[in-house]
C-alpha cells in the first residue's frame, strides 16, 4: 500500500485570535481583579450590575478590554457557523473573518453612538446608559462561551453542529436572563417610550443581525 502524503491546511490566523482573546481576559483579571470576580458570577448574581453600574459604566478600561474580546470572537464564532453550515470556499477563510470582524466593530461603535445619543436629545441619558451598560455586561460576559466553543471547534470537534448549536443555545440564554433584568427594571421607562423602543429595536438590533445572515449566505454562494 502507498502512502499518501497529506498537507493539512493550517489556520495559524485562528491560533492568534485566541490567545489574543485569553491574553485580554488575563490582562482584565490582573487589572480589574476585584471586579472581574463579580463579572464571572454575573448570571447567577446581580452584584456586578449593581454595585458599577455608576459614573463611567460604560467608558472604562475593563468594559474596553471585554468589548474588544466580545467583537474578537463573536466574529470568530460567526465564522465557524459560517465555515459548518455554508461551506464556503477556503482560500477566503481570513478575508471573510476579516470583513465579519470590521464589520461587527462598525456596528458596535454605530449603536453605542446612536444609543447614548437618543439619550442625549430626548434627555434620557441615565436610564439609557444604563440599559446599554446591562445589554453589554451580559453579552460580554456571552463572549467567554464564543470563545471556548471556538476552542473546541479549532482544536477538538471541528466542523460540530452539535457544539455551535449547543453554545448558541447557551449564549441565548444569558442573553436572554440580561434582556429580562433590563426590562424588569425598567419597564416604566420602556413603556412611556414603546414606540421608540420597537424603532430601537428593528433598526439596532434585529436590522444586524439580518445584515450578518445575508452577508453570509452571499459569500457561501
Amino acid at each position: 500500500m502507498e502512502a499518501i502524503l497529506r498537507n493539512p491546511t493550517t489556520a495559524d490566523w485562528i491560533s492568534i485570535i485566541l490567545f489574543s482573546s485569553l491574553l485580554l481576559i488575563v490582562l482584565a483579571k490582573n487589572l480589574f481583579y476585584r471586579r472581574f470576580l463579580d463579572f464571572i458570577i454575573l448570571p447567577f448574581n446581580n452584584k456586578y450590575i449593581f454595585m458599577y453600574n455608576k459614573k463611567d459604566r460604560i467608558f472604562n478600561w475593563f468594559n474596553v478590554l471585554l468589548s474588544v474580546f466580545q467583537v474578537l470572537n463573536l466574529s470568530l464564532f460567526l465564522f465557524f457557523i459560517n465555515e459548518t453550515f455554508f461551506a464556503p470556499l477556503e482560500k477566503y477563510a481570513l478575508e471573510t473573518y476579516g470583513y465579519l470582524f470590521l464589520g461587527l466593530a462598525l456596528v458596535f461603535v454605530l449603536k453605542l453612538f446612536f444609543q447614548l445619543g437618543n439619550g442625549f436629545i430626548f434627555n434620557s441619558e441615565q436610564p439609557i446608559s444604563e440599559i446599554v451598560f446591562k445589554k453589554l455586561s451580559y453579552f460580554n460576559y456571552s463572549s467567554i462561551i464564543m470563545l471556548i466553543s471556538s476552542v473546541i471547534l479549532n482544536f477538538v470537534y471541528p466542523g460540530s453542529k452539535i457544539v455551535i448549536l449547543a453554545s448558541s443555545l447557551l449564549i441565548l440564554f444569558i442573553n436572554g436572563i440580561g434582556w429580562f433584568t433590563t426590562l424588569k427594571s425598567h419597564r416604566k421607562f420602556i413603556t412611556s417610550n414603546f414606540v421608540y423602543f420597537i424603532l430601537y429595536l428593528c433598526a439596532l438590533e434585529v436590522a444586524p443581525i439580518i445584515l450578518i445572515g445575508t452577508y453570509l449566505l452571499e459569500r457561501s454562494i
